[in-house]
């Protein structure tokens, strides 16, 4: 990856973080582990690696993200403002009366949200339609999922899992986001996920796993999935929940948060390295 890119997808990352801490403080309460930790990723995609178009949100020729782990919301909505599918200005509706930015992203009410999501589980499988329907309609478009490690408990994960391989879904990507902790502690105090990597291989996927902050390990994992002309690509990013906001990241509680403004902007200005 070029230095200059590089650069520009690491500024691109920050500020997500930023409009993300902003947005969930404005609220006073939100998801902010999982939103910080896939920060980078979404900087990747929406600002180097996905065909879309923010004055065409519904293009039919467009690559499509489904975040199965639809609470991490607030970053998509900060990523998409960024991008320019929508006024930065609605995400200081977040999640309040009359808003288009819900808790957890839902396709009917915000542009660039491709599938609703938030039952954990669910939107995984509707990533694997969307990638079987582009596939009948032999249409060259990708589709790129996230999915959570406390998601991975759920059974229809695998069941996915298995149907993906078996239609050799080779125009679907997907992201783990292998932070560690769940809603209700570390993963591998609830149910431990064993080696995820030989996991997924044995379903079937190509799979790969790197260091989800690393943006020019992840984009060269993207190349190599990219790659793949008969199987599914798995990508299991080890990441850090609530990366890059000083008072989330590294503990254990902090799936969902109550903050304010005012720590939102101190939190803003530690990044920022003002302090």
């Amino acid at each position: 990856m070029e230095k200059k890119l590089l650069a520009d997808l690491q500024s691109k990352a920050k500020e997500i973080r930023k409009l993300t801490i902003e947005e969930i403080g404005t609220l006073g309460t939100g998801h902010i582990g999982g939103s910080m930790s896939i920060a980078d990723l979404l900087a990747l995609l929406y600002f180097h690696r996905m065909k879309v178009d923010p004055a065409n949100p519904r293009w039919e020729d467009r690559d499509q993200l489904v975040v199965s782990k639809g609470h991490a919301g607030p970053a998509v909505y900060a990523a998409l403002a960024l991008k320019g599918f929508f006024p930065k200005e609605w995400l200081g509706t977040l999640n309040q009366g009359g808003t288009r930015l819900p808790s957890h992203c839902d396709r009917n009410l915000t542009p660039g949200i491709d599938m609703t999501a938030g039952s954990l589980g669910q939107g995984f499988s509707a990533a694997l339609g969307i990638a079987l329907g582009l596939r009948l309609d032999k249409k060259p478009s990708r589709v790129y999922t996230i999915i959570g490690d406390g998601e991975s408990d759920e059974g229809q994960i695998w069941e996915g899992a298995l149907f993906a391989a078996a239609q050799g879904l080779s125009n679907i990507t997907a992201f783990t986001d292998y932070n560690k902790q769940q809603l209700d502690g570390y993963t591998k105090n609830i149910l431990d996920l064993g080696d995820l990597r030989a996991k997924w291989a044995a379903f079937g996927w190509y799979t790969q796993e790197v260091d989800g902050h690393d943006l020019e390990a992840l984009d060269g994992a993207i190349e190599k999935a990219l790659a793949q002309k008969d199987v599914p690509s798995m990508i299991i990013m080890n990441t850090i929940k609530g990366k890059g906001c000083f008072f989330a990241e590294g503990i254990e509680k902090n799936h969902s948060m109550a903050f304010n403004l005012e720590k939102a902007r101190e939190a803003i200005a530690v990044l920022d390295g003002k302090e």
